[in-house]
Protein backbone atom coordinates (compact mmCIF):
# COMPACT_ATOMS: atom_id res chain seq x y z
CA UNK A 1 0.00 0.00 0.00
CA UNK A 2 1.23 3.46 -0.82
CA UNK A 3 0.12 6.80 0.55
CA UNK A 4 1.37 10.05 -0.96
CA UNK A 5 0.66 12.61 1.74
CA UNK A 6 0.71 16.30 0.96
CA UNK A 7 0.38 18.82 3.75
CA UNK A 8 -2.07 21.36 2.38
CA UNK A 9 -3.52 24.76 3.23
CA UNK A 10 -6.60 23.60 1.29
CA UNK A 11 -7.55 20.94 -1.25
CA UNK A 12 -10.55 19.77 -3.24
CA UNK A 13 -11.54 17.03 -5.66
CA UNK A 14 -14.14 17.30 -8.42
CA UNK A 15 -15.81 14.94 -10.88
CA UNK A 16 -17.62 16.35 -13.92
CA UNK A 17 -17.35 19.87 -12.49
CA UNK A 18 -18.99 18.93 -9.17
CA UNK A 19 -16.91 19.25 -5.98
CA UNK A 20 -17.06 15.93 -4.11
CA UNK A 21 -14.65 16.70 -1.30
CA UNK A 22 -13.00 19.79 0.10
CA UNK A 23 -10.79 20.50 3.13
CA UNK A 24 -8.90 23.39 4.57
CA UNK A 25 -5.67 22.71 6.51
CA UNK A 26 -4.78 19.04 6.55
CA UNK A 27 -3.57 16.19 4.36
CA UNK A 28 -4.49 15.42 0.78
CA UNK A 29 -3.66 11.73 0.48
CA UNK A 30 -3.34 9.72 -2.72
CA UNK A 31 -3.93 6.05 -1.90
CA UNK A 32 -2.56 3.18 -3.97
CA UNK A 33 -3.56 -0.39 -3.18
CA UNK A 34 -1.57 -3.41 -4.36
CA UNK A 35 -2.96 -6.87 -4.96
CA UNK A 36 -1.25 -8.13 -1.78
CA UNK A 37 -2.68 -5.55 0.63
CA UNK A 38 -4.86 -6.50 3.59
CA UNK A 39 -6.91 -4.74 6.25
CA UNK A 40 -4.02 -5.26 8.66
CA UNK A 41 -1.71 -3.36 6.31
CA UNK A 42 -4.34 -0.61 5.99
CA UNK A 43 -4.64 -0.37 9.78
CA UNK A 44 -0.89 0.08 10.14
CA UNK A 45 -0.74 2.64 7.33
CA UNK A 46 -3.58 4.71 8.81
CA UNK A 47 -1.97 4.59 12.25
CA UNK A 48 1.37 5.73 10.82
CA UNK A 49 -0.21 8.52 8.76
CA UNK A 50 -2.30 9.88 11.63
CA UNK A 51 0.69 9.75 13.98
CA UNK A 52 2.91 11.88 11.74
CA UNK A 53 3.98 15.20 13.23
CA UNK A 54 4.54 17.38 10.18
CA UNK A 55 2.82 20.65 11.07
CA UNK A 56 4.91 23.47 12.49
CA UNK A 57 4.76 24.43 16.15
CA UNK A 58 5.26 27.93 17.56
CA UNK A 59 9.03 27.55 17.04
CA UNK A 60 8.74 26.57 13.38
CA UNK A 61 9.61 22.91 14.07
CA UNK A 62 7.59 20.15 12.41
CA UNK A 63 6.27 18.84 15.68
CA UNK A 64 2.45 18.87 15.51
CA UNK A 65 0.10 16.13 14.34
CA UNK A 66 -3.04 16.38 12.23
CA UNK A 67 -5.14 15.99 15.37
CA UNK A 68 -3.23 18.71 17.23
CA UNK A 69 -3.89 21.28 14.50
CA UNK A 70 -7.48 20.15 13.89
CA UNK A 71 -6.74 19.28 10.28
CA UNK A 72 -8.87 17.39 7.80
CA UNK A 73 -8.22 14.56 5.35
CA UNK A 74 -8.97 14.41 1.65
CA UNK A 75 -8.54 10.77 0.59
CA UNK A 76 -8.23 9.97 -3.12
CA UNK A 77 -7.74 6.55 -4.71
CA UNK A 78 -4.95 6.39 -7.29
CA UNK A 79 -4.00 3.05 -8.80
CA UNK A 80 -1.23 4.72 -10.82
CA UNK A 81 0.90 4.74 -7.65
CA UNK A 82 1.60 1.13 -8.62
CA UNK A 83 2.74 1.90 -12.15
CA UNK A 84 5.57 -0.30 -13.38
CA UNK A 85 7.81 1.81 -15.63
CA UNK A 86 10.77 -0.57 -15.87
CA UNK A 87 10.18 -1.60 -19.49
CA UNK A 88 9.24 0.55 -22.43
CA UNK A 89 7.50 3.90 -22.24
CA UNK A 90 3.99 2.78 -21.39
CA UNK A 91 3.50 1.98 -17.69
CA UNK A 92 2.02 -1.35 -16.66
CA UNK A 93 -0.42 -1.65 -13.77
CA UNK A 94 -0.40 -5.35 -12.93
CA UNK A 95 0.90 -4.61 -9.41
CA UNK A 96 -2.18 -2.54 -8.55
CA UNK A 97 -5.04 -4.26 -6.75
CA UNK A 98 -7.98 -5.44 -8.84
CA UNK A 99 -10.78 -2.81 -8.84
CA UNK A 100 -13.21 -4.70 -6.54
CA UNK A 101 -10.54 -5.42 -3.94
CA UNK A 102 -8.94 -1.97 -4.20
CA UNK A 103 -12.32 -0.25 -3.87
CA UNK A 104 -13.07 -2.29 -0.74
CA UNK A 105 -9.70 -1.34 0.75
CA UNK A 106 -10.24 2.35 -0.10
CA UNK A 107 -13.63 2.30 1.65
CA UNK A 108 -12.08 0.54 4.64
CA UNK A 109 -9.34 3.18 4.91
CA UNK A 110 -11.97 5.94 4.81
CA UNK A 111 -13.94 4.23 7.60
CA UNK A 112 -10.83 3.83 9.77
CA UNK A 113 -9.92 7.49 9.31
CA UNK A 114 -13.47 8.61 10.12
CA UNK A 115 -13.15 6.87 13.49
CA UNK A 116 -10.35 9.26 14.45
CA UNK A 117 -10.58 12.41 12.33
CA UNK A 118 -13.65 14.70 12.41
CA UNK A 119 -13.28 15.93 8.79
CA UNK A 120 -12.69 13.18 6.22
CA UNK A 121 -13.53 13.99 2.61
CA UNK A 122 -13.10 11.72 -0.39
CA UNK A 123 -12.92 11.31 -4.10
CA UNK A 124 -14.81 8.78 -6.22
CA UNK A 125 -13.14 5.44 -6.80
CA UNK A 126 -12.37 4.86 -10.48
CA UNK A 127 -13.61 8.27 -11.63
CA UNK A 128 -11.78 10.85 -13.71
CA UNK A 129 -11.08 13.26 -10.87
CA UNK A 130 -9.66 16.76 -10.88
CA UNK A 131 -7.66 17.59 -7.77
CA UNK A 132 -6.76 21.09 -6.69
CA UNK A 133 -4.54 21.87 -3.74
CA UNK A 134 -2.25 24.38 -2.19
CA UNK A 135 0.69 22.34 -0.92
CA UNK A 136 1.90 23.90 2.34
CA UNK A 137 5.69 23.96 2.38
CA UNK A 138 5.70 22.21 -0.03
CA UNK A 139 5.65 19.19 2.23
CA UNK A 140 5.08 15.79 0.63
CA UNK A 141 5.78 12.32 2.05
CA UNK A 142 5.47 8.84 0.59
CA UNK A 143 4.54 5.99 2.89
CA UNK A 144 5.08 2.54 1.36
CA UNK A 145 3.97 -0.44 3.43
CA UNK A 146 6.71 -2.64 1.95
CA UNK A 147 9.37 -0.19 3.11
CA UNK A 148 7.76 0.55 6.48
CA UNK A 149 6.69 -2.90 7.55
CA UNK A 150 8.71 -5.16 5.21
Amino acid sequence: MRFVIQRVAHASVSVDGKVLGKIDKGYMVLIGVSGADTREVADRMVKKMLGLRIFEDENGKTNLSLETVGGGLLLISQFTLYADCRRGNRPGFTLAGKPDMASEMYEYIIEKCQEQVPVVERGEFGADMKVELLNDGPFTLVLDSDELFG
